[in-house]
């Protein structure tokens, strides 16, 4: 199973599962083994807003339509895409070496013909290394920082947040923007350190063009954010485990320079730490970040002021789990992400002040590949004057994995 899909199970699927999900589909190929894997998922979304008011810059809950509607119904890809990976592994030269080529197809598309949404494509890469001194990866694939935060949030097998519109999303949010910043994926040339008896560390350069078009400033619109060097990020983990208890506990952190226009550069950075512990049928995930200029929900959204000026952010979740006798993973969570006004900033009501979530879920292992889900989420969204609009849906479906 290629290593973001290994992660993503062995961080989310296996914490919320009570059986074990195997590896793909092997397939020996001379000096080659490749695996095909991968996941299937489509969830039934039923949501309702409480309030239409207007919080177009970074707000989260959804609001009620043009004819004041409050329901919205949708078939919807949950956080996790569809996905299908092809992953070629061999050993040459005391040189462990592999390829990934993923594409992510989904069960969203609201149009006509039913075939607008074109599948994404969010992993190229290579890697080569060895276990005496580590590994070298080369290509797009998940952000080093916050990765940890996404893989860890048991809205991974579900759906959490769906953001502001009622239907057709390429995925939902999850717990972006209600607890962490969203990793993305990004071009990248890491380097990731041998283990140390349970200690790992990444650090690389990322394609500098990260986030939505723009900074997201109240009345400025940006094509690109124009940087003029690679972003650095970093992570560390410790991992253990002993008898029934084990854990992992991470720290990182990004640095971006910025340059939206001609008259406005900046430097924009942001750390976290967070943990997940698992003893017994219990597990607790804490986690935290805090950003100078970096935005909410997307690196670099709604990050500076009209004036140029950085706002600061922080945010986190804390999120507990149980698996009950008929193995079933029950789990309930809380998240918030907050936008501060930056220094002599004038607050306006079309700005986000804070973006909350309360998650409860059911996660069934059907099946040693099927799990069955149902989720329940609360979304609040604050202005930066105070305006409040609530949402809440409910979401049943299934995510398959091979």
């Amino acid at each position: 199973m290629n290593k973001n899909i290994k992660l993503a199970v062995a961080g989310a699927v296996l914490a919320m599962s009570a059986t074990a999900a195997n590896a793909g589909i092997i397939i020996p190929a001379g000096e080659w083994t490749l695996d095909v894997n991968g996941n299937v998922n489509a969830f039934a979304i039923m949501g309702s807003a409480k309030d239409n008011n207007v919080i177009t810059g970074g707000g989260l809950a959804q609001t009620k339509d043009t004819t004041g509607e409050k329901s919205n119904n949708s078939i919807n890809t949950g956080l996790l895409p569809a996905w299908l990976g092809f992953t070629g592994t061999t050993r040459q030269n005391d040189t462990d070496v592999s390829f990934t080529i993923s594409m992510q197809p989904n069960a969203s598309d609201n149009a006509g013909a039913g075939d607008a949404k074109t599948p994404l494509f969010r992993q190229s890469y290579l890697t080569f290394g060895d276990k005496s001194w580590g590994s070298i990866k080369l290509g797009k694939d998940i952000g080093i920082f916050a990765s940890n935060a996404i893989l860890n949030d048991m809205t991974l097998l579900g759906v959490g947040a769906q953001g502001i519109s009622t239907s057709g999303h390429s995925t939902t949010l999850g717990g972006i923007g209600t607890g962490y910043i969203y990793a993305a994926w990004k071009g990248q040339v890491a380097y990731t350190t041998p283990n140390f008896n349970g200690f790992q560390a990444t650090v690389g350069l990322t394609n500098p063009n990260q986030g939505l078009s723009g900074v997201g400033t109240t009345t400025t619109a940006v094509s690109s954010l124009n940087q003029d060097r690679f972003g650095l990020e970093g992570q560390a983990n410790y991992s253990f485990a002993q008898d029934n208890f084990s854990g992992k506990i991470w720290v990182g952190g990004a640095s971006y320079k910025v340059k939206p226009l001609s008259t406005l550069e900046y430097t924009a950075s942001v750390g976290d730490i967070g943990m997940n512990l698992n003893a017994g049928g219990a597990g607790l995930t804490a986690y935290y970040y805090k950003g100078d200029g970096v935005g909410t929900t997307i690196m670099h959204t709604n990050s500076v002021s009209v004036t140029g000026s950085k706002r600061d952010s922080d945010g986190g979740y804390i999120q507990a789990t149980y698996v009950l006798p008929t193995k079933t993973k029950a789990g309930l969570a809380y998240g918030i992400s907050k936008l501060d006004l930056a220094s002599g900033e004038t607050a306006v009501s079309s700005t986000v002040k804070e973006n909350e979530r309360i998650t409860a879920g059911l996660y069934h292992p059907l099946t040693k590949h099927l799990n069955l889900v149902a989720e329940y989420n609360k979304i609040e969204t604050v202005s930066q004057t105070n305006l409040k609009n609530t949402s809440d849906s409910v979401s049943l479906g299934g995510i398959l994995f091979f």
